[in-house]
């Protein structure tokens, strides 16, 4: 018996039960309705609301208001270096030349990762938002390397009100199969053996969430 047959075989002995024996109906109690969205204005104001409560920075945007959002983060965050996804999104933006305006150095998003960990802002989109509890979904690809949203000091996510999803279970259908993806939720929080919590330690210091008012 190899070790993953034991383990079973321990689940079963200690559930009294065998091999062969019925799966149990799940209980109607344990079975949650899917969730019902608001309207879209309300899904955005509860999502960048439980984004703040996490810590995290909000924030509703045109595309006009784009320059000079950069150029507040860029003082706000003393932000010397930057990296970002190559979507086609964020290129329709203007995010890089506006960057480069500002005097900011832009870091290649396929550059090592000292190099990007030495950046003090990581601009990325998102996949999927999470009204109910201010979570994104990141998706891995070449033009959407996750090292972006992972090592720069300060975590900027650009979404537009398309990607909001009302729970888990469409998302989760969006993403079957796929090899990475990952959850956001606030900065990142680390804590010791006595739950004391530190932010930054493995991940971004600072969040912040801009929803795109009116599309691209």
């Amino acid at each position: 018996m190899n070790a993953r047959e034991q383990i079973l075989a321990d689940v079963r002995l200690a559930l009294k039960r065998t091999t062969d024996a019925p799966v149990l109906p799940i209980p109607g109690s344990a079975r949650i309705a899917p969730r019902v969205p608001g309207d879209a204005n309300a899904e955005i104001e509860m999502l960048l609301g439980e984004i703040t409560k996490l810590g995290g920075a909000t924030r509703r945007i045109s595309r006009a208001e784009m320059r000079a959002a950069l150029a507040q983060i860029a003082r706000d965050d003393a932000v010397k270096k930057a990296t970002l996804w190559e979507t086609q999104e964020l290129k329709a933006w203007d995010i890089a030349d506006a960057l480069r305006d500002l005097g900011i150095e832009i870091i290649s998003p396929h550059a090592d990762k000292r190099a990007l960990a030495e950046c003090d802002l990581g601009i990325t989109g998102a996949d999927a938002a999470f009204p109910e509890t201010g979570t994104l979904l990141l998706r891995s690809s070449p033009e959407k390397p996750r090292a972006v949203s992972l090592l720069p000091r300060v975590h900027l996510a650009i979404i537009t009100p398309e990607i909001l999803r009302a729970d888990l279970a469409p998302a989760f259908a969006e993403v079957k199969g796929e090899g990475y993806w990952v959850f956001v939720t606030g900065p990142s929080r680390t804590a010791d053996i006595e739950l004391t919590v530190t932010i930054g330690v493995h991940g971004p210091k600072a969040l912040r969430v801009w929803v795109m008012d009116g599309g691209s």
